[in-house]
């Protein structure tokens, strides 16, 4: 069984910066990993996306500020975060699809919490 374990966030003032890791357990093939978050009150939304060949995108709000990255032999990615502002608070989770036997799979981290305030 496969699980996404994610560490790191926390609370930083604003300007400050945080860095998240998410692992996936198992052995797996990963196509695309992403960080999604959720705000009080808000819909879950895409942060950054990472495709197997390194090809990244990012949601317009983090652009410049945010850096997704992965490691294919270990199944794991980053999300260094910079520059946080109050609006970047939020439960972010970990996102990842894979392909077993030809059958396209979709795993969701737990979720960690980042907290950006004075």
């Amino acid at each position: 069984q496969v699980q996404l374990v994610e560490s790191g966030g926390g609370s930083v003032q604003p300007g400050g910066s945080l860095g998240l890791s998410c692992a996936a357990t198992g052995t797996i093939y990963i196509t695309n990993m992403a960080w999604y978050r959720q705000a009080p009150g808000k819909e879950r939304e895409s942060v950054a996306e990472i495709t197997r060949d390194g090809d990244t995108s990012y949601a317009d709000s983090v652009k410049g500020r945010f850096t997704i990255s992965r490691d294919n032999v270990m199944n794991t990615m980053w999300l260094r975060m910079n520059n946080l502002k109050p609006e970047d608070t939020a439960v972010y989770y970990c996102h990842m699809q894979a392909v077993r036997r030809g059958s396209p799979l979709t795993y969701w981290g737990r979720g960690t919490q980042v907290t950006v305030a004075s």
